[in-house]
């Protein structure tokens, strides 16, 4: 989203993460513009009972909430790397300098910001279907509709059976069976445990 020698240049550092690793928490208040240059990272919450809720994986040019740094309140979600990743850093105020002087990055944000929104809009309607079906095929469609090919199978998913259950509020086990029933209604094909959809 920003090169990297421009935020090197407000003063970002670069930060590694292993697998698992907590990029902030839930109820820490935001104190830095994050960007991904390698690896994934998921943004998640867990329920009453322990259970996962992923809201959103991001992987490589992608910025984690950015969102937060425009308001004063503390992360509603938490960043965990997913695999081991490196980002690049900016403290807020650094951050908020760059935007004063680079008016042109809000133009940017904006879109971004929108995208996010509209993303969590698709995933909030595919929690009120009734038929996991439903939930995997919006999801996999959103995935899909970014992509230049839009042959049939031609997308790989880049998610784990977890992950798409943790991503729609749906359990592993029936991630399994609903996937297993699309491969045989011709909806998707899974190839050496990958699907294609």
């Amino acid at each position: 989203m920003i090169f990297e020698d421009l935020l090197i240049s407000y003063g970002a550092d670069y930060k590694k993460y292993r697998t698992n690793d907590v990029i902030f928490a839930e109820g820490e208040n935001p104190s830095f513009y994050y960007q991904i240059l390698d690896g994934k990272v998921k943004i998640n919450n867990y329920n009453d009972q322990g259970k996962e809720f992923i809201q959103r994986i991001l992987s490589v040019g992608e910025i984690i909430v950015v969102t937060a740094l425009f308001i004063d309140r503390p992360y509603p979600m938490n960043a965990v790397a997913i695999e081991d990743c490196k980002v690049i850093r900016l403290p807020k105020q650094n951050f908020f300098n760059l935007l004063s002087q680079r008016p042109e990055f809000y133009t940017k944000f904006l879109k971004y910001i929108s995208e996010s929104m509209y993303y969590k809009h698709i995933m909030m309607q595919t929690l009120s279907f009734q038929k996991p079906e439903n939930r995997l095929k919006t999801l996999m469609n959103y995935l899909k509709e970014k992509q230049e090919e839009q042959s049939p199978f031609s997308f790989q998913v880049p998610y784990t059976r977890q992950q798409l259950a943790s991503l729609t509020g749906l359990s592993v086990e029936t991630v399994i069976r609903v996937t297993k029933l699309m491969e045989k209604n011709d909806d998707l094909k899974i190839k050496n445990r990958k699907i294609f959809y």
